[in-house]
C-alpha cells in the first residue's frame, strides 16, 4: 500500500513539473493574402460608361477587401489577447 500511494505522488508530482506551452496559432496564408489590383482603363478614347464602370469597380473592390482585412485582423488580435489572458 505504500508503495501505491509514493508511486502515485510520484506520478503526481511529474506530470505537475513538464511545462506545456503552446503558441497562438498562426495566421494562414489565405487570410495574409493581398488585396487585388485595381483596374486601369486601356486605350486612348475612353468613354464616360468605361470610366464610371472602372471606377465604380475599383471603389467596390477596394472597400469589400479593406472591410474584410479590417474585420480580420480586429477578429485576430482580439483572439491573441483573450489567448494571452488565458495563459
Amino acid at each position: 500500500m505504500k508503495y501505491l500511494i509514493f508511486l502515485f505522488v510520484l506520478f503526481l508530482s511529474a506530470c505537475a513539473t513538464v511545462p506545456v506551452t503552446a503558441e497562438f496559432p498562426a495566421a494562414p496564408d489565405v487570410l495574409m493574402e493581398k488585396c487585388p489590383e485595381l483596374k486601369t482603363i486601356a486605350g486612348d478614347r475612353v468613354t464616360i460608361v468605361d470610366f464610371t464602370r472602372t471606377v465604380t469597380q475599383n471603389y467596390t473592390t477596394y472597400y469589400e477587401c479593406a472591410a474584410r482585412t479590417e474585420a480580420w485582423q480586429e477578429w485576430y488580435t482580439r483572439q491573441k489577447q483573450i489567448w494571452e489572458e488565458v495563459k
